[in-house]
């Protein structure tokens, strides 16, 4: 288990180091700065952070000595002739296609997501972005290519580097990009296979999980068995997923925590089910981790949906399932159970072996030691959290 928690939250980076007498915060590192999302590479030690500046705009941040000091990286950058098809959000009483086709030029809103490659891969780092680019470094950062086979994609309209659409856009805007004053799709989940270097799946929200198997030359969607709630049943694309992961034992077992519930796949995406229930204390919410070495065991924290976004009825909880899903049961030990508002945005839960952390909107962190039987809360006045991992 790691002795290291990394946060990203909206006044900085913040380290928590376990001590002999309980988790301890560092200094804030990029003080005052939004920072979406920050993590360690596990190949080399380098520590990343996102740093979503409204005024300077978005940009990267490394360390490589443990957060002593910080480079500024600014080579993340849509190269000319990147557009997309814009979104509306929509008029109530519109139907489909009343609004024309419109282009717009593509320029970075946000790192949304980070992933590395495996051991055999060194200096391969991938990055999700608004408006829903995902980018590759192969020499630890120092340049980055967007991939242009998934931007170019005929779910999206085709190839806008050679002119208009070709084809109808499936992919919707984010809510989450709104306040970046624009509705584009954000990829806010990759999952890099440890066992295969071509292979690797990414989520879109609002498109859904689309995969490579050939390190990005090709791309394929994989959302069969996936239901929403607002789309006719077998529709391929508009899927809303919150947060997809691996479990890194097994990497074809996938969980997705989506709008519309829970999904888990045995066999790699090939087919989604669909382990919970609208109604029920564990279905809508944004975060899902999954247990490194056990397929079957995975965690989340539920939320009340869309007009609401608050915890279920005041309360805090963890929801965790040990058998593929069939049945979920609620871990509250050490979590308030009244007057508890709290949300946990799509990266802020993590597990690492049979230790668990989470941060919420309102700046409270809780660890659990037992796998999520209990927890302590860890930090109170902490900035409200974008993102939770484990060093």
């Amino acid at each position: 288990m790691s002795d290291l928690l990394i946060l990203g939250t909206r006044k900085g980076t913040l380290f928590l180091d376990r001590m002999a007498s309980g988790w301890k915060a560092r200094p804030l590192a990029h003080r005052g700065l939004s920072i979406s999302y920050a993590a360690r590479d596990p190949r080399d030690g380098t520590l990343w952070a996102a740093m979503d500046h409204a005024q300077w705009g978005p940009k990267l941040s490394r360390s490589t000595d443990g957060g002593q000091s910080w480079e500024l990286l600014t080579n993340l950058t849509y190269p000319e002739g990147a557009r997309f098809i814009e979104q509306h959000l929509p008029t109530p009483g519109s139907e489909d296609g009343d609004a024309p086709t419109t282009y717009k030029d593509a320029a970075l809103l946000k790192v949304w997501i980070m992933a590395f490659g495996g051991s055999d891969q060194p200096g391969t780092i991938h990055a999700g972005t608004l408006p829903g680019g995902l980018f590759t470094s192969h020499d630890g950062g120092e340049s980055w290519e967007l991939n242009r086979p998934l931007w170019n994609h005929e779910s999206r309209g085709g190839d806008l580097f050679a002119g208009d659409a070709t084809h109808r856009n499936f992919w919707g805007g984010t809510p989450a990009a709104i306040g970046y004053g624009e509705f584009v799709p954000g990829i806010h989940s990759i999952v890099a296979d440890p066992e295969d270097a071509d292979h690797i799946l990414v989520a879109v929200s609002s498109a859904g999980v689309i995969e490579t198997r050939d390190g990005g030359k090709t791309w394929h969607g994989k959302n069969t068995g996936l239901l929403n709630d607002y789309l006719p049943p077998g529709t391929e694309w508009g899927h809303d997923p919150h947060f997809i992961v691996a479990c890194e034992a097994d990497p074809r077992r996938l969980w997705q925590q989506n709008h519309c519930g829970i999904f888990t796949t045995a066999d790699g995406g090939e087919n989604w089910q669909l382990v919970s229930d609208k109604g029920s204390e564990v279905h809508f919410g944004f975060p899902i981790a999954a247990d490194h070495a056990d397929p079957n065991t995975a965690w989340v924290v539920p939320a009340k949906a869309d007009s609401e976004r608050t915890s279920v009825d005041g309360t805090l909880y963890v929801g965790r399932t040990q058998d593929g899903g069939q049945t979920w049961e609620t871990l509250r030990e050490g979590l308030p159970q009244q007057d508890a508002y709290d949300i946990v945005y799509r990266h802020a839960l993590d597990a690492r072996g049979d230790r668990l952390c989470f941060g919420t909107t309102t700046g409270n962190v809780y660890v659990s030691e037992d796998r999520g039987e209990s927890w302590t809360c860890v930090g109170s006045n902490f900035p409200p959290v974008h993102s939770v991992r484990f060093g």
